[in-house]
C-alpha cells in the first residue's frame, strides 16, 4: 500500500502520517525531513536553504529520487508536498493521495506555538518559504501547488482536531476496495 499525504507547512501532515504509518504498520518517510536533514548538513536554516535550492535543482532532485526509491517498496506512507506528484510523474499510482489544506492564520498560530516563535514572525518566515517553494516546483517541474485535481482526499484540518482527522484518513483506508488483500 502507497499513501501519500501533502500539504502546507502547519496543515498537520507530519502528525496524522506518523499515526497513520503506526496504526497499518506502514514505514513513515517524510520529504521535510530529509530537506531540513540537508539545511542542516549546509548549516543553513529553512528558509536560506529554500533560497539556495531555487537556484541548485539537485536539492529537490535528490529529495525525489529517495521518495520515489522508498515507495516502490511498497508499505509506506509518504509524506510531502510534491509526495503525490513524483509517483505519479513516475508512473507509481498511490493508493490514496491525501491533500490539507488550512487557513494561513491557523496555520501561523500553529507553527509559532510549534517553534516558538511569535506569530508575525512564523507567518512571515511561512510565507517566504511558500512562496520559494511554490516558485522552484513552477520552474522545476512544472507543477502548479494550488491544483489539488490529482489528490483522492482533500481535506481542512481547521474543522477538526488530530483526533478527527485521523479518524477521517483512517476511514478513507479502511475503505480502499482492495485492503482486505493488504491488511
Amino acid at each position: 500500500m502507497i499513501i501519500t499525504i501533502g500539504g502546507l507547512p502547519g496543515t498537520g501532515t507530519t502528525t496524522i502520517a506518523k499515526k497513520i504509518a503506526k496504526t497499518f504498520n506502514l514505514r513513515y518517510v517524510c520529504a521535510g525531513l530529509i530537506f531540513r536533514e540537508m539545511a542542516k548538513e549546509m548549516n543553513m536554516s529553512l528558509e536560506e536553504f529554500s533560497k539556495y535550492a531555487e537556484k541548485h535543482k539537485e536539492i529537490d532532485e535528490e529529495i525525489d529520487r529517495r521518495q520515489i526509491e522508498l515507495a516502490k517498496k511498497g508499505n509506506i506512507v509518504l509524506e510531502g508536498r510534491l509526495a503525490a506528484w513524483m509517483l505519479l510523474r513516475e508512473g507509481i499510482k498511490p493508493d490514496l493521495s491525501i491533500w490539507f489544506k488550512t487557513p494561513i492564520e491557523i496555520r501561523a498560530e500553529r507553527i509559532a506555538k510549534r517553534e516558538n516563535q511569535s506569530f508575525e514572525e512564523a507567518l512571515e518566515k511561512m510565507k517566504l518559504r511558500e512562496e520559494s517553494e511554490k516558485k522552484r516546483y513552477k520552474d522545476i517541474y512544472n507543477i502548479n501547488l494550488d491544483d489539488l485535481s490529482i489528490y483522492d482526499l482533500v481535506i481542512d484540518t481547521s474543522k477538526w482536531d488530530i483526533r478527527g482527522v485521523f479518524n477521517i484518513v483512517s476511514m478513507a483506508i479502511l475503505n480502499l476496495p482492495h485492503l482486505e488483500d493488504e491488511l
